[in-house]
């Protein structure tokens, strides 16, 4: 008979417990999340926009700790509690080495992390599958980790987005470049996908090259005045690149006594770096030709005495305009209506050009507005945008129903021509890959692998290149006039397309954001830092019908209506498909993105909020439904979910929708068995810490609830609520969770209880609810928060019942004497203990921040948890991790520790609401109590220890 033990499970056949179900160093796990969003080169991020992407930092870390077994598995290797908790500390510190962006190519710490998941899953791990695939965070890192990744979506934006990622870089990699020339650029072999990258940056050079003897001339030189020593013109001028022409759309004024065609402007500032101030000046001057009679000249202005007030800047404000000409203020629904009607003219009123070091703007020419008066070219994205989605709807409001319109004529020209140019680029790839030896094969949608499919394969990327561009090659691109930027910005500022009444036009062929040597270099770079290592699978499926057998789900599913991803994607789909359709012919076969299918909350596609809202809820209910049919037992699957932004600036994280989502898996036959706050924004380590913002995400973890599962009432759910929370509680200290994060944290155990019966009834015997087990959950964690209490010193407790009633105020003596007599305290005592003031007849508490920053454990004959938590808290906000990890070296042995880190979260808890700036300090020393206790270890006892005189000894 066989004996083996199936992999994630005992030899009792339980399920082991995996890490994520136990314990996380989620501090460090977010800390990285949010450092991520200032990386940018070769970020995976950079390679095509898709929105709301989850941070690759906590998909990597979620995934190790969802194979990786928990200690506690493991009795026998580790029979006692510190055994375990120095086992999981170990594993602890894979994970905070994973998350470093710095260590993304550590081959040797990701193959020690291999061997983990190959050692929890008996060498041989499930394959990994996100069926909303996004942006391809999860497949990436599933890879990255040395899995089988799959990755499904039902949009084909983002399914080309994972292919790019995962599926293409695989099945090149090692392959050298096949430009002409390329492959000796190099000494050694092209390891993983950095071949392709060089043919992507090759071939996107010759692209350029080509467009600019097309339609150079559309982008014409500027004449910049030369300057004398003196700093004054010299009457010659010279030629410079144009960086960008800011136009202003505008509209005939209504006022019948002006007529002029008044310019619609946000604001006229061009450069507000000091001393170099720059700024639109509008003139009215007469013009028998123009409407009116008269028409705006633009000049520019550098007087910061004369510059734009918050009062004159702009004619746009508070959703109307008014006239230069008149002073007529007119209204946002006449500009609509005249949209509409004849369309928004468009007038040049700025020429931005490269200078030594800065910025030259310059008046426009005629040189320069008829460069830009081409016809529209054929073949352009004629696909209506939707009318009904307020996140496009602005270009239909505004006489652009279509998206081609969202378009100048010369964009539009530079887009078709870079269209044609891909196809181009991809006969010259085939013929050059054949040249340096690659046998013709079949194309890779069909499979192959040869030079029909490795020209694909580049022409993919080059084709996302070029759609990267149109979103920083479009009439939604303002001007950034902030010092540190003076640059074209991307359309997508925001989650939506926003109306701009002036725009930025970049140039095509002038380095930066508006150029195709830029984009592809960007992919390139992407492409250099994938793993291109197992296998991964990419498909277009819609959730709710596609298999899951043999697939073990980590995902990050979209969020009622936080983000209309159909609609937006399709700015890029209309392109992506002119460039990219004969490469794949199944992916844009369609002229828009689908979107019946797509489970988002959208109310004008369901007809209403409410309506919307259940067809999200039951979508969801169905797939998570349909994954529990196939689920293996021996590992959870992990999901995030994303509060709804509204929902929890208004209720927090005991929102409406996170109920209802947990509602819903609960009765899709899942347990949930831990919730991780993911919080990717983040201030850094010291006070600003403290603005204790709210996670925007949760992970969970669940795992199949057992068909046999018994029911229980709410003494039954209570009393193993208790008794579980409290087993809990320790362990997830361990991972160095900020007091912040603690409650919802708590709720993951709470809730494995709670899901684990099939009812929970209530005295009445209906069955209770998820938001009601929420509320329990809370209780139970509050009422353990005061059994501890009653755990510590004296001095402490004294602490707490004083802050509880007075907070930080002075107080008459009697007060104290009264909380301090019935602990055996003295009032004067526990003043010279140094935490609280006595004197002339009041007495108060010390704030943290107003502590002795001199003092030292080791001359004080009173230490209280209360006081060393105080000092820690200050000592890391004001003066870091060492000089915390200092004093925590010279408390051993005289406090326990733990206490303190558990008085961290009570403090945090008791005071964030009155106090959140102190509040903030017990946050950041909670959330880093793993790091200053691991520093504090390192430093010998001759620099803790003192003489009276201050010298080491």
């Amino acid at each position: 008979m066989n004996t083996a033990v199936q992999p994630g499970t005992t030899s009792g056949s339980v399920p082991r417990r995996k890490l994520i179900e136990v314990s996380l160093p989620l501090e460090d796990i977010n800390a990285e999340s949010a450092r991520e969003k200032s990386i940018r080169h070769g970020h995976p991020s950079t390679l095509h926009l898709w929105w709301a992407r989850r941070p690759l930092a906590a998909a990597r870390a979620v995934l190790f700790a969802q194979l990786v077994d928990d200690p506690s598995s493991h009795p026998e290797l580790f029979p006692t509690e510190e055994e375990q908790k120095a086992e999981r500390e170990r594993l602890h510190g894979i994970i905070r080495r994973l998350v470093v962006w710095e260590n993304i190519n550590d081959e040797g710490l990701y193959r020690e992390a291999r061997e983990e998941i190959f050692k929890s899953t008996g060498g041989n791990p499930p394959a990994i599958l996100d069926p909303f695939a996004g942006g391809g965070t999860i497949p990436l890192e599933a890879q990255r980790l040395g899995l089988e990744a799959h990755a499904s979506d039902l949009n084909p934006v983002p399914v080309l987005i994972n292919k790019a990622l995962i599926e293409i870089p695989p099945k090149v990699a090692g392959q050298p470049p096949v430009f002409p020339g390329a492959a000796e650029s190099r000494l050694g072999p092209w390891p993983r996908a950095t071949g392709l990258a060089e043919d992507v940056r090759r071939y996107g050079t010759w692209m350029r090259d080509r467009a600019q003897e097309r339609m150079g001339h559309l982008y014409p030189k500027a004449q910049v005045p030369v300057l004398g020593a003196d700093g004054e013109p010299t009457g010659k001028t010279t030629e410079a690149t144009v960086i960008a022409w800011i136009w202003t759309r505008t509209v005939i004024c209504p006022n019948p006594a002006c007529g002029i065609r008044m310019p619609l402007v946000r604001s006229w500032w061009l450069g507000k770096k000091k001393g170099k101030e720059s700024y639109v000046v509008p003139v009215v001057v007469d013009d028998t030709a123009a409407p009116g009679g008269r028409r705006v000249k633009f000049t520019i202005g550098h007087d910061p005495k004369q510059a734009p007030t918050k009062v004159n800047d702009g004619t746009m404000a508070r959703g109307a305009a008014h006239c230069v000409a008149c002073a007529a203020t007119v209204e946002l629904k006449y500009i609509r209506e005249e949209a509409k009607r004849v369309g928004l003219h468009a007038v040049l009123m700025t020429v931005v050009a490269e200078g030594q070091r800065k910025r030259i703007y310059l008046a426009p020419t005629p040189e320069h507005e008829q460069a830009a008066q081409i016809s529209r070219p054929e073949e352009v994205p004629s696909q209506s945008v939707p009318t009904h989605n307020h996140d496009v709807d602005r270009l239909p409001m505004y006489g652009m129903p279509t998206w081609a319109d969202a378009f100048t004529n010369r964009q539009l020209t530079a887009l078709t021509t870079f269209g044609d140019l891909v196809g181009e680029a991809r006969e010259k790839l085939l013929t050059d890959a054949v040249a340096a030896g690659l046998p013709p094969g079949e194309r890779l949608s069909e499979g192959g692998t040869g030079a029909e499919a490795y020209a694909d394969a580049v022409a993919t990327y080059l084709g996302q290149a070029m759609s990267r561009l149109s979103s920083t090659n479009s009439s939604l691109c303002r001007w950034n006039s902030a010092p540190s930027k003076e640059s074209v910005s991307d359309t997508f500022a925001r989650h939506a397309l926003s109306m701009l009444w002036d725009f930025a036009e970049g140039n095509i062929f002038c380095k930066g954001p508006c150029d195709i040597v830029w984009s592809t270099t960007w992919v390139s770079r992407v492409l250099e830092m994938l793993p291109a290592s197992t296998i991964g699978t990419v498909s277009q499926a819609n959730a709710a019908n596609r298999d899951y057998t043999n697939l073990l789900v980590a995902t990050d599913p979209p969020y009622y209506d936080n983000i209309g991803y159909s609609d937006l994607s399709d700015f890029f789909y209309v392109w992506l498909r002119r460039f990219l359709r004969s490469v794949h012919p199944e992916l844009f076969s369609t002229m828009l993105v689908p979107k019946a299918e797509e489970l988002v909350a959208n109310s004008y596609r369901h007809g209403g909020k409410e309506k919307a809202e259940k067809f999200f809820e039951d979508g969801f209910e169905n797939v998570f439904a349909r994954t529990r049919q196939t689920a293996s037992s021996n590992y959870p699957i992990t999901v995030f979910y994303a509060f709804k932004q509204a929902e929890l600036e208004k209720e927090g994280v005991a929102s409406t929708g996170w109920s209802t989502f947990l509602e819903g898996m609960v009765r899709s036959g899942w347990t949930i068995t831990a919730t991780w706050p993911v919080r990717s924004e983040r201030g850094g380590r010291m006070i600003s810490v403290g603005t204790n913002a709210l996670a925007s995400s949760i992970v969970l973890a669940l795992r199949p609830r057992e068909t046999t599962a018994p029911a229980t009432d709410r003494t039954g759910f209570l009393v193993a609520l208790h008794t579980e929370l409290e087993e809990a509680l320790p362990r997830i200290r361990e991972g160095a969770i900020a007091p912040a994060d603690l409650r919802q944290t708590i709720l993951g155990p709470g809730m494995a209880v709670f899901s684990r019966f099939s009812r929970v009834l209530e005295d009445d015997g209906s069955t209770m609810s998820v938001k009601t087990a929420l509320a329990l959950i809370n209780q139970t964690f509050d009422a353990l928060q005061n059994e501890h209490d009653a755990e510590l010193d004296a001095d402490t407790r004294f602490c707490l019942d004083w802050f509880r009633s007075y907070g930080w105020d002075t107080r008459p003596y009697g007060d104290a004497e009264s909380l301090a007599v019935p602990l055996g305290l003295s009032v004067d005592g526990i003043a010279r203990g140094g935490i609280l003031t006595s004197g002339g007849g009041k007495v108060a508490l010390i704030k943290p921040l107003d502590l002795d920053p001199q003092w030292e454990p080791a001359h004080d004959d009173r230490l209280s948890v209360w006081e060393v938590t105080c000092h820690l808290a200050r000592a890391y906000a004001t003066e870091g991790r060492e000089e915390a990890a200092r004093l925590m070296a010279g408390m051993k042995g005289k406090v326990d520790l733990d206490e303190v880190n558990r008085l961290a979260t009570r403090l945090y808890e008791l005071m964030e609401s009155q106090d959140s700036l102190t509040a903030s300090l017990f946050n950041g020393l909670g959330g880093a109590w793993a790091d200053v206790s691991a520093t504090s270890t390192t430093i010998r006892p001759a620099a803790v220890a003192e003489t009276l005189f201050g010298e080491e000894i």
